[in-house]
């Protein structure tokens, strides 16, 4: 059964290629290395999550970004809006470079990543010096879970560890945007 740990002790475990959950601004997350293939595929295993839909990935500071996307292929009439709403509450679908990898993208061609303001993310992301898988803390076609002890009860056996800490008090998961329309994918 997973246990609350503390920032440091959950980065130990992402590198170490353990699945973890963790507070984000509006729902517990789970999360892993993204450049960890069996990682990947175990957090999708426990969410239930085809492959082939993609992830997001969350960050402390756009450049951990820069491995997963392509900086040039983003519009110039998109990137100040884009930046702007960072750190923040809004995920970016963004062109994906060529090493992004396709347990991430999925089948897609872009990517969605997120530069967050929740602290805990940020610290976990600077402990990491990367970026962290994002997805909701449940089951396919599970509402998101929005209580630490809901977390370890439905998917404590599965996860190594929660991190400590509160939800951030957004009232619902990141809005999803398109950067090449500036479309609303999720809001």
């Amino acid at each position: 059964m997973a246990e609350i740990v503390s920032t440091q002790a959950a980065a130990e475990l992402v590198q170490a290629g353990e699945v973890i959950a963790y507070p984000t601004e509006a729902v517990y997350g789970l999360g892993c290395d993204p450049q960890n293939e069996a990682a990947v595929m175990r957090l999708l295993a426990i969410k239930q999550r085809p492959v082939e839909k993609g992830l997001i990935l969350i960050a402390a500071d756009y450049s951990q970004l820069l491995p997963y996307i392509d900086d040039a292929a983003i519009p110039l009439e998109r990137r100040a809006e884009i930046f702007s709403s960072w750190p923040g509450h809004i995920s970016w679908v963004l062109p994906a470079s060529a090493q992004a990898p396709a347990w991430i993208t999925g089948q897609h061609s872009s990517i969605a990543v997120r530069v967050s303001t929740h602290p805990v993310v940020r610290a976990l992301c600077q402990a990491l010096a990367m970026p962290l898988v994002s997805t909701s803390a449940n089951r396919a076609g599970e509402p998101a879970l929005t209580d630490s002890a809901e977390v370890l009860r439905q998917l404590g056996g599965d996860i190594a560890a929660l991190v400590a800490g509160d939800l951030g008090g957004a009232a619902q998961p990141s809005q999803i945007r398109d950067a090449i329309s500036g479309q609303v994918l999720r809001s």
